[in-house]
């Protein structure tokens, strides 16, 4: 994922959570807003509460790996922000990658297919 496509600014990643939609299943809460810059932008939450740093980042990295794959990043334009929950631990990353497809499916636009 290259940096133009990532929420990265705190102020960003508020106004997604506090302006946006939300879609939510066992793995993930997804928080989405239309934005206006021509291409989609995604950021990755994962709490301490899943685990320690080697793992949240791992999270991440799965996260992300599947992102690139599902989404194409200039045929929509959205905020995004996705937040692992505790049901991601207790998945395999297949059916976590199944769990997080559909969820984006439901944005309009956004995915691949």
């Amino acid at each position: 994922m290259k940096k133009i496509y990532r929420v990265v600014k705190n102020e960003d990643f508020s106004s997604v959570v506090k302006k946006g939609h939300t879609l939510k299943n066992d793995s993930y809460t997804i928080h989405y807003l239309a934005s206006e810059l021509g291409y989609s932008r995604i950021g990755i939450s994962v709490s301490s509460k899943l685990g320690h740093a080697v793992v949240r980042n791992k999270i991440k990295r799965q996260i992300r790996a599947i992102l690139d794959i599902k989404i194409d990043y200039t045929k929509s334009s959205y905020d995004i922000v996705v937040i692992a929950r505790s049901g991601y631990l207790e998945k395999e990353f297949s059916d976590n990658s199944i769990l997080l497809d559909n969820l984006l499916s439901k944005i309009t636009g956004l995915t691949n297919e």
